[in-house]
């Protein structure tokens, strides 16, 4: 299937999801999440939820490392639409957060981190059982990701697909890919 179908069919299937179940997928992501290996990770990068696209919730994650692992630097982005990049800011708590005109939760005051970065969660609308993702087109992961020394890992409400047909040279592997009821190595 090419990525604009599946950007369709997700997009769909995503909001269709009710409240409670939306709520048991999303404690099965942070089940899964808090059984990874820790050790030697300094900094996490991840991407804060759209609610209104009913995205996996970070928020859950974010809450258990400050709980479990409060040594772990948390960096959330902000995005520039004009060049299509993203900056990346320590994460200062919910009050620091402010919608962009896309209703992105970005930071306002949190430093610029431009340091290491050990472990990435990104977002992505499906993934498949090669561990390609399919986002929302506009690139700004493929382009963080590209030169990135770190643990790619993606997070997902739904189960791979068997096989995203226009894969390309820009597209960015994941390592692993955390669902619901299950974590998948590629």
């Amino acid at each position: 299937m090419l990525k604009s179908e599946i950007r369709k069919h997700a997009s769909t299937d995503r909001l269709a999801i009710g409240e409670d179940e939306y709520s048991q997928l999303n404690k099965g992501l942070l089940d899964q999440f808090t059984m990874l290996d820790f050790e030697g990770i300094n900094t996490i990068h991840l991407f804060l939820p759209i609610a209104e696209k009913r995205e996996p919730n970070t928020f859950l994650i974010i809450e258990w490392l400050a709980e479990n692992h409060p040594d772990i630097k948390i960096i959330v982005p902000k995005a520039d639409f004009n060049t299509a990049l993203m900056t990346h800011h320590e994460y200062l708590g919910i009050n620091d957060l402010q919608k962009n005109l896309y209703n992105i939760l970005e930071p306002q005051k949190g430093n610029l981190h431009s340091g290491e970065v050990d472990m990435v969660l990104i977002p992505l609308l499906s993934f498949d059982k090669q561990g390609y993702r399919v986002g929302y087109g506009k690139g700004f992961y493929d382009r963080f990701l590209q030169n990135l020394n770190a643990q790619k890992i993606g997070l997902s409400l739904s189960p791979a697909i068997e096989k995203i047909d226009d894969v390309n040279t820009h597209d960015i592997r994941l390592d692993l890919c955390i669902t619901p009821a299950a974590t998948i190595t590629f």
